[in-house]
């Protein structure tokens, strides 16, 4: 059972995709396959199986890379063509951290505070309408 576990292991996130695709099928080969093919789209079994690789090699480069800067930089390319707005509803509906989710809506809109100073009222304006007289 050591080596399996140390074999899946070397295969990081696509191994363990793969044992809980097995665990899900009951352990069916063929329940595997046409997970495998399902998730190949047209390419079949084989899309599959490239699809796991690719994303074995994703989940490497974001763990080098970080999650949450690998989130800012696609946020900000997404930001030039689509509505801010639409983003942050986006964001606020991701599975992620409340911590996270509130840097990448200040990443997005940045919120400007400004300190006004203590003690001094805000300025109320009163507009009064004039009767023209005749």
């Amino acid at each position: 059972m050591d080596e399996l576990v140390k074999k899946i292991a070397g295969l990081g996130l696509p191994g363990i995709l793969f044992v809980i695709a097995t665990a899900a099928s009951g352990g069916s080969v063929a329940a595997v396959v046409a997970l495998l093919s399902s998730l190949g789209g047209p390419l079949g079994l084989l899309g599959g199986l490239g699809l796991l690789g690719l994303v074995g090699v994703l989940a490497e480069y974001i763990a080098g890379f970080g999650i949450e800067n690998v989130l800012k930089l696609v946020y900000t390319e997404r930001s030039k063509t689509e509505s801010v707005r639409f983003l942050l509803k986006e964001i606020n509906e991701l599975p992620i951290t409340d911590e996270l989710k509130t840097k990448l809506q200040e990443h997005l809109s940045p919120v400007v505070v400004t300190d006004t100073p203590e003690g001094e009222a805000p300025k109320t304006i009163e507009i009064v309408e004039e009767e023209a007289t005749t």
